[in-house]
């Protein structure tokens, strides 16, 4: 029998600054790179076609979930790994997909536990770690649901899902800028896929953001992570605050507009 097969698979949008460091440490061990942008105006392309010719382009976005699904259907090799491009497989842990695959078990998904720096400083508390995440999987097994955002592997219940020993090391934001740009999309697409399921009102954003705050610094320990900490659960809080009041303005929108 032929030894299973391994595609690293990738959706991205100008990540010239992260995507050679990611690529390189998978590099030389995997069967296939597959790689779907949706609209990199930077050096992406450049860079990518340096570790493999299967890049494909989807410039009208329809939402995290579907990207990746359609981004999946590229790819002809076995087992599929799903990366970030500011994501980076450690040998440890590099030698855990590589037993899984050649151990070929039947009915099984397998979760990596990420480890992630923000602004120069790894995060160990904050809700942040650990931070299990399903990312190795056989490809004609399942795929990511179609959320907009915040999407999920869909596990069969059938299957089992395994620890993967090993770290995923993820390098989220360097500056603040950085930060508010990335999460300016995350809470609009958020809004877009609860929109008209959940209501929400000014009070509703302020206490959940109060809630995100004190959960975050106290409950899930961020004081220990220092500065970095208050300011993960301040930015948090902000980001939550600002998901509940779209909703509330878009539905006080609806109202004004019927009248």
């Amino acid at each position: 029998m032929n030894a299973p097969t391994l595609a690293v698979a990738l959706i991205v949008k100008n990540e010239e600054k992260h995507l050679a460091a990611c690529l390189d440490t998978v590099k030389g061990w995997v069967d296939e790179i597959i790689i779907l942008d949706s609209g990199s105006s930077d050096r992406t392309e450049e860079i990518a076609r340096q570790y493999t010719d299967k890049f494909h382009v989807n410039i009208e976005w329809p939402g995290f979930g579907a990207q990746r699904r359609l981004a999946q259907s590229y790819i002809t090799s076995d087992y599929v790994l799903w990366l970030d491009a500011d994501e980076q497989v450690t040998p440890e842990l590099k030698q855990q997909i590589q037993q899984a695959v050649q151990e070929n078990k039947d009915n099984c998904v397998y979760k990596i536990d990420r480890l992630s720096t923000a602004f120069g400083k790894q995060i160990k508390h904050s809700g942040w770690s650990p931070d299990w995440v399903t990312r190795l999987y056989k490809t004609q097994d399942t795929q990511y649901n179609q959320a907009l955002v915040h999407e999920n592997v869909e596990i069969p219940s059938s299957h089992k899902v395994i620890e993967l020993k090993g770290k995923l090391l993820h390098n989220t934001f360097d500056e603040l800028n950085q930060y508010t740009r990335k999460t300016a999309m995350y809470m609009k697409s958020w809004a877009d896929q609860h929109e008209g399921k959940k209501k929400s009102s000014l009070f509703s954003a302020i206490s959940h953001a109060f809630f995100r705050f004190i959960k975050m610094y106290f409950i899930k320990l961020g004081f220990l992570d220092g500065r970095h900490g208050l300011l993960l659960a301040i930015l948090s809080a902000n980001t939550t605050f600002t998901r509940y009041a779209d909703l509330w303005l878009r539905d006080y929108q609806k109202i004004k507009n019927k009248k």
